[in-house]
């Protein structure tokens, strides 16, 4: 038997007992140390103040004071026995001697108050030390309680509790000294870039508790700093005068107190409590490796950069989205795995409504598109007629509906529908057209009415502003909010709400980096997301399919192209083909443009009696009522009064 190998199985155990009892005394340690630092710290910075004012000419000044203190103590205590003597030697006050007294013995105190006055100022510029106050005060807490308890017990027990007492302050004391002293270990991986490692060594509680104050940080004190897959997390300590949003306002100071690289994002927010902070350095993301090309097996949109979890957005009827991102961001590759989705699907397809021309073009042979035709009148043109040919499918829907929720029922012109518009500003500015000026009215009752008969709508802007891209009642109609880079300001609040920035939504800080994006829906927060890019390759590679179109509208008006060019042909190149069946036209639905004339026509005078006569509501009466009094169709009189604009011949211009 070899006596070395028993030995070293007796004693494995309790080696490795030791080391984990040293490692949790080393935790436990390590976990309080944030605590007694700012105590550490405040007593550590006084006992070097003092120090600093003890300089000999502040202690020469001293002992003058205290010379003429004594002197002038003496001198006031002469004075005033003088003036004793001088008042029992006569009775009379007005005499000479107690005058005299009197007056010397007034001189005499004013003189050992203000000797008094300097003692101390001098005793201030040359303090005591922090042990030598400490002694002090521990000594004038035991020798009081000590009498007191002398007096009330007995004396086998009256020594026992001042001196304990004291004795555990002064252990107490230093014991949290010691711990606020302690350099708390960080652990770094070795994975760890170098920057990673200076910034998690000057996150740690003693580095920031030491150079706060040099950077107007005092009263912060960090937690222990975690790597994580979005970076570097760290929780902060905040005092009364502290909150997350002050702490956010002094980035640049955190920055310096840091050492942090410029270009090295970082974000400030609110902590798990009202009294803590949270500052995420943005070192790595939960995306990074991971392809961000799309394949059929991905779901979702994009992947969140900082748990690294799968973002959705469902393909649903009446889960409205608006995406807005500065030119060149990814806007329009944002909603493509959508449509992706919806091309896979069954009982769903896509319209793309494209004023730009080259998402259409891409899309074009295997959904209904609406954009790619070359001229640009031609392509409004068809862009107002899709506008009205989804109102018209709407209504059909709303017509043949037997419930609350429209079930597809396998017929293709009956699919849910995902409409895009990719360039919501386009449209804005085509309704500043006569010929177009209800296009926004229509697209306004289609985001309001048409959920419910299976449409999705996404609107799609680099100009995310009510005034300019987002119409009021499509903003208040969205249930997703999908922002790229954007300007900082107006687009911000324009997406997210008047309180965005106050909430850290800040889509101008994603760094202009194409397909990094926040999202707002349901109970996201405001981590950022990695959008999937589905390629332009990938689009072309889908197989040809018929596309959608509305039952009774005609081809033309449908994207169909335009009968063939003629040729001149022999009497006997050609038989007569038999005539095409008479295609039943259907009324178009009048506009709220044309409620409001009619209305006015029979007779409504006023905004009121056309908003109760057609329905429609006194906001949009009033923009149709100027757009028909610009247009010369109806006319106002000075007192208000709306009337109809006739011709000569007496009939109704309108």
């Amino acid at each position: 038997m070899d006596p070395k190998a028993v030995w070293s199985k007796i004693t494995e155990p309790t080696k490795s007992a030791r080391i984990k009892s040293a490692e949790t005394i080393t935790n436990t340690l390590d976990a309080l140390a944030p605590v007694a630092a700012p105590f550490a710290h405040r007593w550590d910075a006084e006992a070097d103040r003092r120090m600093a004012l003890r300089t000999p000419e502040n202690l020469k000044a001293l002992i003058e004071a205290q010379r003429a203190n004594t002197s002038a103590r003496s001198t006031a205590a002469t004075t005033k026995s003088q003036r004793r003597s001088a008042r029992a030697a006569s009775k009379n006050p007005l005499n000479g001697a107690r005058r005299a007294a009197r007056t010397a013995d007034k001189a005499a105190t004013g003189h050992a108050r203000k000797a008094r006055a300097d003692l101390q100022t001098a005793r201030k510029n040359y303090p005591m030390t922090m042990r030598q106050l400490a002694i002090r005060v521990h000594a004038a807490h035991t020798l009081p309680a000590g009498v007191a308890t002398y007096a009330m017990s007995t004396a086998e027990h009256w020594t026992v509790w001042p001196a304990g007492t004291s004795l555990g302050l002064i252990a107490l004391n230093a014991a949290a000294l010691a711990l606020g002293r302690r350099q708390v270990r960080v652990q770094l991986d070795e994975e760890m870039s170098a920057e990673e490692r200076r910034l998690m060594e000057r996150l740690a509680p003693t580095h920031w508790v030491q150079h706060a104050d040099e950077r107007g940080l005092s009263g912060t004190l960090t937690e222990h700093p975690e790597l994580t897959a979005a970076g570097i997390v760290c929780g902060v300590r905040l005092d009364g005068r502290w909150s997350a949003k002050k702490l956010a306002a002094e980035e640049d100071a955190v920055r310096a107190l840091l050492g942090m690289r410029t270009e090295t994002r970082m974000q400030i927010s609110r902590g798990s409590h009202g009294d803590r902070a949270l500052i995420v350095i943005r070192t790595r993301s939960a995306s990074d490796g991971v392809s961000m090309i799309w394949t059929p097996d991905h779901v979702g949109i994009g992947v969140d950069e900082v748990t690294g979890e799968v973002v959705d957005l469902p393909l649903k009827a009446g889960k409205h989205i608006l995406a807005a991102g500065r030119t060149g961001m990814g806007k329009s590759v944002s909603w493509r795995s959508l449509a992706m989705r919806a091309v896979m699907a069954d009982d769903w397809t896509a319209v793309v409504i494209d004023p730009k021309r080259q998402e259409a073009i891409g899309w074009q042979h295997c959904l209904r598109c609406v954009g790619q035709e070359t001229d640009r009148e031609e392509r409004m043109a068809r862009i107002y007629g899709m506008a009205k040919e989804l109102t018209r499918e709407m209504h059909r829907r709303q017509g043949i509906a037997t419930g609350s929720v429209w079930v597809p029922d396998g017929r293709p012109e009956n699919r849910n529908l995902l409409v895009v518009i990719d360039e919501g500003a386009a449209i804005v500015r085509m309704s500043k057209q006569k010929r177009y000026g209800d296009v926004l009215d229509l697209f306004e009752e289609l985001w309001s009415e048409a959920r419910s008969v299976g449409f999705q709508f996404v609107w799609a802007t680099q100009f995310p502003t009510k005034a300019v891209g987002v119409p009021a009642a499509v903003k208040e109609n969205m249930s997703a909010f999908l922002s790229l880079t954007v300007n900082p300001g107006e687009a911000e609040r324009a997406i997210f709400g008047e309180t965005a920035q106050q909430e850290g939504w800040l889509p101008s800080k994603l760094d202009g980096i194409p397909g990094r994006a926040m999202l707002q829906f349901e109970k996201r927060g405001t981590d950022p997301i990695r959008l999937w890019h589905v390629t332009d390759g990938m689009i072309a590679g889908l197989p040809k399919a018929e596309p959608w179109h509305s039952p009774g509208t005609p081809a033309v008006e449908a994207g169909a192209s335009a009968a063939p060019a003629l040729r001149l042909v022999k009497d006997d190149d050609y038989e007569l083909a038999p005539p095409l069946p008479a295609v039943p036209s259907q009324p178009t639905p009048a506009t709220n443009r044309d409620k409001v004339a009619a209305a006015i026509a029979a007779g409504s005078t006023t905004v009121a009696d056309i908003a109760s006569v057609t329905g429609i509501n006194k906001g949009t009466v009033s923009r149709e009522v100027k757009a028909l009094v610009k247009a010369g169709d109806v006319k106002r009189a000075e007192d208000g009064s709306l009337s109809v604009v006739t011709t000569e011949a007496g009939e109704v211009s309108a």
